[in-house]
């Protein structure tokens, strides 16, 4: 009896593994980060496409049991357009030589399939967003776009500086950068093979 009750308790969690997927960003060139940073003169934006992560869930629903989503970016490759900026915005405000990557883990708090579109999802995901050694809980609305091996994700989010003890800079003099950065994430990610081991 001991002897079926372990050969269950195994057949169990193995079939509950066979069921768990696994999606990681996809490295591509069509993948964006963008920074929106203003000023009371002018917007400006940093973009890079140095995302990493994933996305993992357990069982038959998509985002079902158990679901975690990561993402990090580079900020060593966030790029302004001109030169001078990028290097002080590393040096002076991020200090990326001892923070180089800012990242979000979280749970899927929240799915909604959209009714006339049945590949696409609003979620949100809750967790923690780490930037500048410090970190904020925080929420994220996201919409998914899941089709066969691929999937999209893209977000729309803000933060703030002071939440993460970083000063706001001056672009030249009495000119701040504002509080509130606004960030864009627009990426893919395909489905990983499942372990046959």
């Amino acid at each position: 009896m001991k002897k079926y009750l372990i050969a269950l308790t195994i057949l169990i969690l193995m079939s509950s593994l066979s069921l768990a997927e696994e999606w990681h960003i996809k490295k591509s060139k069509d993948n964006l980060v963008k920074f929106t940073s203003s000023t009371t003169l002018l917007d400006f934006d940093g973009i890079t496409d140095q995302i990493d992560g994933y996305i993992y869930w357990e069982g038959e629903e998509v985002f079902g049991k158990n679901n975690e989503v990561y993402f990090e970016v580079d900020l060593n490759s966030v790029e302004t357009g001109i030169g001078k900026r990028d290097r002080d915005m590393r040096e002076d405000v991020l200090h990326t030589d001892k923070y180089p990557k800012t990242s979000f883990r979280g749970q899927i708090i929240s799915v909604d399939q959209d009714p006339n579109n049945s590949v696409k999802y609003n979620i949100v995901s809750k967790g923690k967003m780490f930037l500048h050694g410090h970190e904020k809980e925080m929420e994220v609305k996201a919409v998914i776009t899941k089709q066969n091996e691929t999937m999209q994700v893209i977000a729309n989010f803000s933060v703030l500086l002071k939440d993460y003890d970083i000063e706001a800079p001056s672009l030249m003099a009495f000119i701040k950068v504002a509080e509130e950065i606004k960030l864009h994430l627009d990426f893919q990610l395909e489905k990983m093979a499942e372990n046959k081991n």
